[in-house]
C-alpha cells in the first residue's frame, strides 16, 4: 500500500490514472496532454506499474497501458476507517459547539429577562 500512496502523491500520475479510467491507451496517447517528454511519462507509468495500478502490454513497438483498480479499492478500504473516525469526531465537535451556543443563548435570555 505504501507504493500505491507514493504513486498517488504525484499529480501527473493521478492524471494518467484518470485518463486510463476511460480505457486502455498507448503511452504516446497518455503523454499527449502533458508538457513533459515521452521518457518522463514512461517513468511515471513505471511507478504506477510498480504500485500495481497499471498493467502494460507490448505489441511490437507499441506499449499499451490499462488501469488496474484493485489496489485503489484496497487503499479506499484503509481510508474508509479514517473517514468514519473523523466523521465521529466532527459530529462530536458539532454537538459540543451547538450545546455551547445554546447555553450562551439561554444565558443571554436569562440576563435580559
Amino acid at each position: 500500500m505504501d507504493q500505491v500512496f507514493h504513486a498517488l502523491a504525484d499529480p501527473t500520475r493521478r492524471a494518467l490514472l484518470e485518463r486510463l479510467a476511460a480505457g486502455e491507451r498507448k503511452i504516446g496517447e497518455l503523454a499527449e496532454p502533458f508538457p513533459i517528454s515521452l521518457a518522463a511519462v514512461s517513468k511515471h507509468v513505471r511507478v504506477l506499474e510498480q504500485a500495481g495500478l497499471v498493467e502494460r502490454r507490448i505489441e511490437g513497438r507499441a506499449h499499451f497501458c490499462r488501469l488496474r483498480p484493485e489496489p485503489l479499492a484496497e487503499a479506499e478500504q484503509w481510508l474508509s476507517f479514517y473517514e468514519g473516525f473523523w466523521s465521529q469526531r466532527l459530529n462530536a465537535l458539532e454537538a459540543a459547539l451547538k450545546a455551547a451556543s445554546d447555553g450562551e443563548s439561554t444565558k443571554g435570555e436569562r440576563q435580559d429577562g
